[in-house]
């Protein structure tokens, strides 16, 4: 398994790290049939996508959390890494474009990810609600808020996690009293992560 995981994550069990290790197999393999993730990236899979999704597990955000819904998913992140460090845990993950999903699909299937479900549908089409909503920057901040506040259980301890990166101080400005910003540089040393950030919002109930 690729070593920057384990330097950051100890106690992982024998099936999580041959699950993290096969994801290092399985998005090349699929990024020479469709562009999952951009031609530049893929080379740092593990830094920029794994280990990236995986700040919302160093922070402990979804400690509270039981079903959880990834928005935009894309080829499966952050929910795919998360999905395999929280095995008790149900991720739902969906994006609008089928190939994508079809990725996830595959994946799970591959490393026996038992707790994750993928579906290709449009947030604001989902009718379903989770106690917490993950995402990396699919839009605008507000406007996630606005495609997603159907989806949040009403709960003191429902919440939007939200992966972002730059200068979004005017963006959340309209939501700053409800969210808590955490920096991923103070967890993970590498320079990728210096601007790389999580938004935690937690809505009025």
């Amino acid at each position: 398994m690729n070593t920057v995981i384990e330097k950051y994550f100890d106690g992982l069990s024998d099936i999580q790290r041959s699950q993290f290790e096969a994801l290092g197999r399985l998005y090349p393999e699929w990024n020479e049939k469709i562009n999952v993730i951009s031609r530049a990236d893929i080379d740092s899979l593990y830094i920029r996508h794994i280990l990236h999704s995986l700040a919302i597990a160093k922070f402990n955000l979804l400690a509270e959390s039981e079903n959880i819904l990834d928005v935009g998913t894309g080829g499966g992140f952050p929910g795919i890494p998360l999905a395999v460090m929280y095995p008790e845990k149900k991720f739902t993950l969906i994006d609008s474009i089928g190939k994508k999903i079809s990725v996830v699909k595959d994946v799970a299937e591959k490393i026996g990810l038992k707790n994750v479900t993928a579906l290709q549908i449009k947030s604001n089409m989902f009718n379903e609600t989770f106690d917490t909503i993950v995402s990396r920057a699919v839009t605008a901040f507000p406007n996630f808020v606005k495609q997603t506040k159907n989806n949040l259980i009403k709960s003191p301890s429902s919440r939007i996690v939200y992966l972002k990166g730059g200068d979004f101080e005017e963006e959340i400005s309209p939501f700053k009293s409800r969210c808590e910003i955490f920096n991923i540089s103070e967890v993970f040393e590498d320079e990728f992560f210096e601007t790389k950030k999580i938004i935690v919002y937690k809505p009025k109930n």
